[in-house]
């Protein structure tokens, strides 16, 4: 039994997996926010190219 204690003491499989859900939660937050912020970016410049179509069209 103290043997299967310190085994399971030392083993570090679980620690590396949970590092590995880290690393992919922080970077799928950081490709979120890239993707969040350009998509108002590209909407903002479509909305302008809309009205300034629209504009010239009149």
């Amino acid at each position: 039994m103290k043997n299967l204690v310190a085994r399971f003491i030392k083993d570090e499989s679980g620690a590396t997996a949970i590092e590995y859900g880290l690393i992919a939660a922080g970077i799928s937050l950081a490709i979120i926010a890239i993707v969040t912020s350009l998509g108002s970016t590209v909407s903002g410049k479509f909305q302008s190219i809309d009205t300034n179509l629209q504009a010239a069209g009149k």
